[in-house]
C-alpha cells in the first residue's frame, strides 16, 4: 500500500476504526476464551494452521495463535468496515447489525473455517455450546466492531 493509499484510508477513519474494532474484539475474544477452556487456546488456533503438532507447545506456536487470532478478528474489522460504506445502515444501526455481524462471525467460523482447518475441527456439537458461541460472538466480536466503525468510521 502506497503512501497516499494510507493517507487516504487514515483521513476517512478506516484506520483508526479497523484497528479498535478488531483489536478490541480480538482482545476481548481471547481473553474470555481463555478463561473458559484454558491459556493453550493459542495452541488450538495455531493448530487450525500447523495441525496437532502445535499441540506440543512453546513459544513459537503459542505466539502463531495470537497472532492468527488478531489477524482473524482485524479481517472481520475491515470486512465490517468495507461494507458499511456501502450499506449506511450497518453504521447508522450499530448495535443491531453488529449483534447480527458477532453471529455471522461464529457460524463463518464454526461451519466453514473449523472444518477446513488442519484440525477438521466438526461437530456434532451440543446445542448450548452452538448458542453459547452465537451470544459471545455477537456481544465481543460484533459489538465492539460495529460500534468502533460506528465512531470512529468517516
Amino acid at each position: 500500500m502506497g503512501d497516499a493509499s494510507l493517507g487516504n484510508l487514515q483521513r476517512r477513519g478506516a484506520l483508526p476504526a479497523i484497528l479498535a474494532g478488531g483489536l478490541t474484539a480480538g482482545t476481548i475474544d481471547l481473553l474470555q476464551a481463555c478463561l473458559l477452556f484454558g491459556w493453550d487456546i493459542p495452541l488450538a488456533i495455531a493448530g487450525g494452521l500447523v495441525g496437532p503438532r502445535a499441540f506440543v507447545g512453546g513459544v513459537g506456536f503459542y505466539a502463531l495463535g495470537i497472532a492468527l487470532h488478531y489477524f482473524i478478528a482485524l479481517s472481520a474489522a475491515s470486512i465490517y468496515y468495507a461494507v458499511s460504506r456501502r450499506l449506511r445502515f450497518l453504521a447508522e444501526n450499530w448495535l443491531v447489525c453488529g449483534l447480527f455481524f458477532g453471529a455471522a462471525v461464529d457460524l463463518v467460523m464454526t461451519l466453514a473455517v473449523l472444518p477446513l482447518s488442519a484440525l477438521h475441527a466438526r461437530g456434532p456439537y451440543e446445542l448450548k455450546d452452538l448458542i453459547q458461541g452465537l451470544l459471545v460472538h455477537m456481544v465481543v466480536v460484533g459489538l465492539p466492531i460495529s460500534f468502533s466503525v460506528r465512531r470512529l468510521g468517516r
